[in-house]
């Protein structure tokens, strides 16, 4: 293999093993220790170590588990140090030597589900709950967290330090909880499967990431985990039904393509028939919830499949239902986008302006409600108006696709 191949080779293992293994990694190190900055610190250092070492000298037949070698070894030497002696108990399990030979990572039990029910403990600030998950389980930075949360990263960074802090400090257990203390934690679970789903379907380019098919797994162990949980099978069907879309997201010359000018013969069906499904496994139980909301408004989309046409008064009532139970800031937008197509873009715009003040201040940087804002106001003929809000929109867009998509509605308006 020439050095060119073997470069090339050990810098893309080490981005895969980034992308699919880190959370997995993480919570192996930091259910040992309760000590998740120390096993961030260990990881962080096992990554660099690849990076110098992999591209030259070829990448080991076991990846993560040379990985997870390097961080416990990195984690160890913190344990024959002076102060953890002095402060830390012997643990032989966690101990005891590891010879990366033995070492079969496809034997050890998946824990960050575990980690993820860490990050909802009630000793935690429940507001980081979710983006604790986001960041530490499944390896979002605090810049990509605090976007999805209107949130400045400096701010972002802090809650979720000091949350790690905190995790360390009260020594809260890494272990599924009893039955009875999961409904009070399920909710933050819930949110950060359908967060990570969410920044990776608006993040594209150099922060692209390959997790739907992680959140459509985890959205699927939590229907096993809470199977009599209706918002579970709700998050499950939502993950998917958006999933199914994705092929038809951009076009042959990758251009994107709005959801209403996408060719419904591109989605995928297996998907569509799980999520029907999983809105039936809800409906059952006869509590309706945000997601299974969520997902009725996904699976009004989809059925322009069969129907030739979307049924947009349905959708108007059901995200007039879903503001009621669980207002947030997608949601308004979307609420006012089925408003304009029921009763006109000027009663949109009417419901998204109201919608917004509302919202205050954390509306400034919601990139759709940018972009929504644009596409009424040219509905509406404002097209001085609606070129300062294309302009707004695209300095918010990261996803280079649906940035020279607004780019292009931007050069159509009128001179």
């Amino acid at each position: 293999m020439d050095e060119l191949t073997v470069s090339d080779g050990g810098w893309a293992a080490a981005a895969v093993a980034a992308r699919d293994s880190y959370g997995r990694l993480l919570a192996l190190l930091s259910a040992s220790t309760g000590d998740l900055a120390a096993a961030e610190d260990a990881l962080a250092d096992a990554f660099e170590r690849a990076l110098r070492s992999w591209p030259g000298q070829g990448v080991p037949a076991s990846p993560d588990g040379w990985l997870l070698t390097v961080a416990r070894n990195r984690l160890r030497d913190l344990w024959k140090s002076a102060h953890w002696q002095r402060t830390g108990p012997l643990d032989v399990q966690r101990d005891a030597p590891v010879h990366l030979d033995d070492l079969d990572l496809d034997a050890i039990p998946d824990r960050r589900l575990e980690l993820m029910l860490v990050c909802a403990h009630p000793a935690i600030e429940r507001a980081v709950h979710t983006p604790l998950m986001l960041n530490t389980v499944l390896g979002f930075t605090a810049d990509q967290v605090g976007r999805v949360f209107s949130v400045p990263t400096s701010t972002m960074a802090t809650r979720l330090v000091r949350a790690k802090r905190r995790i360390k400090a009260t020594r809260i257990p890494f272990r599924i909880p009893d039955r009875g203390d999961l409904p009070g934690r399920m909710t933050a679970v819930l949110e950060a499967v359908y967060g990570a789903y969410v920044i990776d379907w608006t993040t594209t380019g150099p922060e692209a990431r390959q997790l739907p098919t992680e959140a459509l797994h985890l959205a699927e162990v939590l229907t096993t985990l809470v199977p009599d949980d209706p918002e579970a099978h709700g998050l499950a069907a939502l993950v998917q039904l958006s999933s199914a879309r994705q092929p038809a997201r951009l076009d042959d010359h990758g251009r994107f393509v709005p959801l209403g000018e996408q060719d419904p013969s591109r989605w995928d069906d297996r998907l569509i028939r799980r999520a029907y499904a999983h809105l039936h496994a809800a409906h059952a139980r006869g509590q309706v919830g945000r997601f299974q909301l969520e997902a009725a408004v996904q699976a009004v989309h989809c059925a322009r499949r069969e129907t030739g046409s979307t049924d947009w008064p349905a959708l108007l009532e059901l995200h007039r239902a879903l503001h009621a139970v669980a207002p947030s800031l997608g949601g308004a937008v979307a609420y006012a986008v089925a408003t304009a197509e029921v009763d006109g873009p000027a009663a949109g715009l009417a419901r998204l302006d109201e919608l917004l003040t509302v919202a205050g201040d954390r509306t400034r940087r919601f990139q759709p409600a940018r972009a929504a804002r644009a596409h009424l106001l040219e509905r509406l003929g404002r097209h001085g108006e609606a070129a300062d809000a294309y302009a707004s929109a695209i300095d918010l867009t990261h996803d280079p696709a649906e940035r020279a998509h607004l780019q292009h509605r931007l050069s159509l308006l009128p001179g």
